[in-house]
């Protein structure tokens, strides 16, 4: 019996163009959509043909659509470093260069988690906002809010302001965080998408190791505080520069217009131009082709439905969420910021008990991650998502209770801590840090992705917030040991959820992955 071949694909595809080149080719031939099931029907050629082929692009052309974004995230990790540095310089009688260094522990809590309550601020305001600015506009408020709030921060008289500066700069953070992964999923080519993506996470522990230098040079420096928060103004000029330079994330215009928010053809013209300057390497009619192709894949999208609260946790985005958010919320409860908190007190147990052994430690540490995450860059596309969380979060677990047998059973054998931290830090860099914002940006539906991930990046803030709050009553009410333990605990718990929850999508577009939802 004879079959029908599949269409020809569009020219371009001979060069590798389009991200959507396979979108709805199958052997019945270019489907359309019509109602929910129809839709899902169309869309399963999407799993099961041939994979798309590689985009063509030009690397300086897919480059800056990166860098100018992931600024955002270096001084979200600078912010980290400095601050580290920063609360010692201004409690000092001798470098303060205040009158009022003689700081509360409340009042250090709130100079160290100003910038987080901030983020938490940033990702509820993103939830209402990022839909209507879009990624590109979403990123040039965060620059701005990042330069106002460091530039506070530098210059404060007194410390309400300087808490205010803080909470400015974190707002940055939490629009950055939410903003920047999406424009770089949206707007980079497929072949490359989680590279590029996990890089955000490198240019993140980046800004730490910046910031861990900052606060070394700066430590000894009468005021040596307010310099460590003005070095990171430029790179808030040059992310706002760089941002309103780029153009608009051609998938978030055309979803505006299928939304009825603006004129097709108008809108059809301007994304055509933004991608041929996305991508570097091909003609406009190309470009069209796939532009048509991103607008085919929209076109089950109700002009007349508007988006609400309830939605989000409805359907394919149900399971976004599911797995987002559980990748982010594993992320954090499985002790992140607490094996962190304590890695100077387990190399003091080794012996480096000095204050200049200390910064050296904290650059190290830097190093360490900065070297295991661009380790999980280069191989993130290659192996895929899935083996890189499984292995990596079987490391964290084996960590976990290597730290908790230290402070129960082993407390004279303090290279067991020392070795766990090291394991514990390697293994998250190449899993849980760069993976979970890599799929968080990869799993949301088009439509709902602005809100979906700006509840995801929520989770991830109030999740980290939790765990620094609650480790210190915890530990004192069960002991270290146990509390490390139960970190463990925890850590099987994800690798199960990962095991069983989270899917695979290297190789995938983003419109495969949502047709796998």
């Amino acid at each position: 019996m004879a079959s029908h071949p599949p269409p020809e694909p569009s020219s371009n595809s001979n060069k590798g163009w389009g991200e959507h080149d396979e979108i709805h080719v199958s052997s019945g031939g270019v489907q359309a959509h019509t109602d929910d099931d129809a839709d899902c029907e169309s869309r399963r050629p999407l799993l099961l043909g041939t994979p798309a082929p590689a985009e063509c692009y030009s690397v300086s052309a897919a480059a800056l659509p990166f860098f100018f974004p992931a600024l955002g995230g270096l001084l979200y990790g600078y912010d980290i470093g400095a601050t580290s540095g920063a609360t010692i310089s201004l409690k000092s009688s001798t470098f303060s260069g205040t009158t009022w260094y003689n700081l509360s522990s409340v009042q250090t809590g709130l100079v160290v988690s100003g910038s987080l309550y901030g983020a938490l601020i940033g990702s509820v305001l993103a939830y209402t906002i990022a839909d209507f600015l879009g990624r590109r506009k979403e990123l040039i408020l965060a620059s701005i809010s990042y330069l106002i709030g460091a530039l506070l921060t530098a210059v404060a008289p007194n410390f309400a302001i300087m808490v205010v500066g803080r909470l400015l700069y974190g707002i940055g953070i939490g629009l950055a965080m939410h903003a920047a992964p999406m424009y770089i999923a949206e707007t980079a080519p497929s072949q490359i998408r989680g590279m590029l993506i996990s890089l955000k996470e490198f240019f993140i522990v980046l800004g730490m190791l910046l910031g861990y230098i900052a606060g070394n040079l700066y430590v000894e420096v009468v005021s040596g505080w307010r310099y460590m928060y003005a070095t990171s103004t430029p790179l808030c000029l040059i992310m706002g520069v760089g941002m309103c330079w780029l153009p608009s994330s051609p998938r978030w215009l055309l979803l505006c217009a299928i939304q009825g928010k603006g004129n097709l053809p108008e809108t059809k013209e301007i994304a055509t131009r933004c991608l041929c300057r996305l991508r570097g390497q091909a003609s406009p009619d190309l470009v069209s082709d796939q532009v048509n192709l991103i607008l085919e894949e929209l076109s089950y999208i109700d002009p007349e439905k508007q988006v609400g609260f309830r939605e989000i946790f409805q359907g394919k985005c149900l399971k976004a969420m599911i797995i987002g958010c559980g990748l982010v919320f594993f992320q954090q409860v499985t002790g992140q910021p607490s094996v962190l908190y304590y890695a100077a007190t387990i190399f003091q147990s080794a012996g480096f008990s000095g204050a200049s052994d200390a910064t050296r430690v904290s650059i190290l540490l830097g190093l360490l991650k900065l070297i295991m995450t661009g380790v999980a860059v280069l191989v993130v596309d290659r192996l895929g998502r899935r083996p890189l969380l499984i292995g990596g979060v079987s490391g964290i677990t084996v960590s976990l209770f290597l730290l908790s047998s230290y402070y129960t059973l082993l407390k004279d054998a303090s290279y067991v801590a020392v070795i766990a931290l090291l394991l514990y830090v390697g293994c998250y860099q190449l899993s849980f840090g760069p993976i979970g914002w890599l799929m968080i940006s990869e799993v949301f539906p088009l439509r709902l992705r602005g809100r979906g991930l700006s509840v995801a990046v929520l989770i991830n803030f109030a999740s980290n917030a939790l765990v620094t709050f609650a480790f210190s009553p915890l530990e004192d009410l069960i002991g270290t040991g146990l509390l490390f333990c139960g970190f463990g605990v925890i850590a099987v718990a994800s690798l199960i959820f990962i095991f069983w929850i989270v899917p695979e999508t290297k190789g995938l577009t983003l419109e495969e992955i949502e047709a796998s939802l």
